[in-house]
């Protein structure tokens, strides 16, 4: 299933406020080790060893994936994928939902050397910390990740003003490529949880392509055929109708079919 979701503020971090999520300091040791939730061994054997994400060329499990360009998102039953969109019609990330916890994905070019992760991880903590929230470096399924509590936006569900929400923000290098994941909602605290969102970013498969780009500069998403000519459409409609909705208010979306 696919919709499309308008974000006013490309910059802006992912949701990471619910209602039913936990509200103040995230217990990151409240369930099982981070690591004892990611037994990957069958996808592994298939692979030679190698563990996911997967980079186009290179050997990789055979599952049901949604193509949107340059990334190849699991097709999970009980997941809802969506994409998000600036205001100017631009693709800026794929969000796997999962009841009242996501996964958000954006991949990036990168240096042949690669370790973009490595450089990013201290700027994302400064970056958190500015903006009143906190970041810490932390052993997880992936090797490092960055465990941060953002501050809760607002009139955000039950979430008591000044709260502080989790997110888990994953990373992963590939050949010329960086893949980010975030998760938000109670999945972030909860490692039980989690373990569908860490699948789907595991199972995702990167399409970097041979063209020259700068290093972050973020791939190029495309939905597919039906539901861009489903896009397109809609936008029609918005032109010849009134102001579109406010897109925090579910409004009209793309659904594929399976």
């Amino acid at each position: 299933m696919f919709r499309r979701r308008r974000v006013e503020d490309p910059d802006e971090l992912p949701p990471a406020q619910h209602p039913d999520a936990p509200s103040g300091e995230a217990d990151w040791n409240q369930e099982a080790d981070w690591n004892q939730e990611a037994d990957r061994s069958d996808a592994q054997d298939a692979t030679g060893g190698s563990p996911g994400p997967w980079d186009v060329t290179q050997p990789f499990p055979e599952h049901e994936r949604i193509d949107l360009g340059s990334l190849q998102v699991p097709a999970v039953p009980g997941l809802d994928v969506q994409v998000n969109f600036t205001p100017d019609h631009q693709a800026l990330a794929v969000v796997v939902v999962r009841g009242d916890s996501m996964l958000q994905l954006q991949a990036f070019a990168a240096p042949k050397r690669g370790g973009l992760w490595d450089e990013i991880r201290p700027e994302l903590i400064d970056e958190l910390n500015a903006a009143g929230g906190r970041g810490e470096e932390a052993e997880g399924p992936f090797g490092y990740e960055v465990r941060a509590r953002v501050p809760a936006e607002p009139g955000a569900g039950s979430a008591a003003a000044g709260s502080m929400q989790p997110a888990r923000f994953l990373g992963a290098d590939g050949p010329r490529w960086f893949l980010r994941g975030v998760i938000s909602g109670p999945a972030a605290a909860r490692p039980a949880q989690a373990k569908v969102l860490e699948d789907v970013f595991a199972d995702t498969v990167v399409v970097r392509g041979d063209h020259p780009m700068p290093p972050r500069d973020m791939l190029e998403l495309r939905l597919p055929a039906e539901a861009q000519q489903a896009l397109e459409e809609q936008m029609a409609q918005a032109e010849e109708g009134p102001e579109l909705p406010n897109p925090f208010v579910r409004g009209p979306e793309i659904t594929e079919t399976r």
